[in-house]
């Protein structure tokens, strides 16, 4: 392997333009007719005798070509990209040059780590909601309670929206039963909108004991057999109910808490919810603070690494459905997604992941933060305490730079946000024009009286 050129693009990138010689790229192409040629048919051989230059003969020099470079390519890159101290963070762009006895060229755009520049990290200021809990947010927690304790009841009177009507039904076109047009002892919730628009409006008035014909018209937008036609649903209606809320007291509270009084079950309840608020209040004030330090930040992101950034996240998400018992692929089609469109979701969020790691490194790297044995250790103790596994054990599955890397961003956001102060967020600063002075203070500003007037500082 030789690297005969290097040049810079644009957005970190570098082109390398890299060549294999004839005697490893001789040895690829042989190995891939060692390994092919049992599947290749020859007229005057059994399968898997050909001569390699008989078979070249018959379907051109090249025919092993390009299994060869795909063989022979990536440990070419691998060794080119270290050779030349390149921090490769995403997948090459691939372009074959030549290629022939002579071995091969190719070109491998290559997506190198970008140099984030903060402006500011320290001193960062972002709005943080006060969290609080009123008697209304209580009973909203109270709701579920109430909804669970909830009961249908029986009642003698004429169906009204919001009942349930137990109804026996059956449709009609033209006079002839259709199928999935019937159905016994039927729950519909009156108002829920869940049958055919119309039904249930016509069964509201309804008491138990009654029938009757019910005309519906079904949307031109129903499956085929139905869609715009006119049926009859003959209509029973067996029994009324009504939702029943219980009596919300101190026998309430007892049977759906461990509390005794009402009182002392809306206090936890209230207190459980301020919890939740200030842990949201303080997750959206991190976030904000996050934002505006990417903002800070100037870096050229290549395309490269955005992209495997999205691959682990869809990666992630896949095994995660995994565990759920899921597929990826049912799942995109429960959903009606592509896998083209799946990424497309992912991406903003990749590159966020990308954004954030990039500015953390810039203050780990601006405040000389490092990573200590002793912390490394402690955090492999508490990952095998976590996964009920032997420290060894988790030090052969996580690389120690890899996690000491992250040690390295977790104490970087900590010394952003212990820096970070609540009130109104910053806005970026305007760039600095050609010739501007970096004093860091504002230039007084001048104004002209008259044409004829010398400018005066105000």
């Amino acid at each position: 392997m030789k690297v005969t050129s290097v040049e810079k693009k644009e957005k970190s990138t570098v082109e390398l333009t890299i060549q294999v010689e004839a005697e490893a790229f001789e040895a690829a192409v042989q190995k891939v007719y060692l390994k092919t040629r049992g599947r290749i048919n020859v007229p005057g051989f059994r399968k898997g005798k050909a001569p390699r230059k008989i078979i070249e003969g018959m379907y051109g020099s090249g025919v092993f070509y390009e299994d060869a470079i795909n063989d022979v390519y990536p440990a070419a890159y691998e060794e080119a990209v270290k050779e030349q101290g390149l921090d490769d963070v995403g997948y090459p762009k691939m372009e074959v040059v030549e290629v022939g006895k002579e071995g091969f060229t190719f070109k491998a755009l290559v997506s190198v780590r970008p140099e984030a520049v903060l402006s500011e990290y320290k001193g960062l200021t972002a709005p943080k909601e006060e969290a609080k809990v009123t008697d209304k947010d209580i009973d909203e927690e109270l709701k579920p309670y109430i909804d669970r304790a909830t009961r249908l009841v029986s009642v003698k009177r004429k169906a009204k929206k919001g009942d349930t009507a137990v109804i026996d039904f059956e449709g009609f076109d033209n006079g002839t039963p259709f199928e999935g047009g019937k159905g016994e002892n039927y729950d519909l919730k009156l108002g829920a909108g869940m049958f055919v628009p119309g039904f249930e409006e016509q069964v509201v008035g309804m008491k138990a004991g009654e029938e009757k014909d019910i005309d519906i018209t079904f949307p031109e937008d129903y499956h085929a057999d139905l869609a715009g036609k006119a049926v009859v649903f003959h209509v029973k209606v067996n029994e009324v109910k009504e939702s029943q809320a219980p009596e919300v007291d101190d026998e309430f509270a007892k049977d759906v808490s461990e509390f005794e009084t009402l009182a002392d079950f809306r206090k936890d309840l209230g207190d459980k919810l301020l919890e939740r608020k200030k842990t949201q209040a303080q997750a959206d004030f991190e976030n904000a603070v996050m934002e505006q330090l990417v903002e800070n930040m100037e870096c050229e992101i290549p395309d490269g690494m955005v992209e495997s950034q999205t691959d682990r996240l869809m990666d992630d998400y896949a095994m995660r459905l995994q565990s759920q018992g899921i597929p990826m692929d049912q799942y995109m089609s429960m959903m009606g997604m592509t896998p083209e469109m799946m990424r497309a979701s992912a991406k903003p969020a990749a590159l966020k992941q990308v954004q954030m790691e990039l500015a953390l490194t810039a203050v780990a790297k601006a405040e000389n933060i490092e990573v200590s044995d002793e912390e490394y250790e402690a955090e492999i103790a508490k990952m095998a305490e976590q996964y009920n596994m032997e420290a060894d054990q988790v030090k052969a599955i996580v690389p120690m730079d890899g996690l000491k890397k992250d040690l390295a961003l977790q104490k970087a956001h900590k010394l952003v946000m212990d820096n970070a102060k609540e009130g109104k967020a910053k806005k970026k600063a305007a760039p600095k024009k050609d010739g501007e002075e970096e004093t860091g203070e504002e230039k007084p500003k001048r104004t002209r009286k008259k044409k004829t007037e010398e400018p005066a500082e105000e």
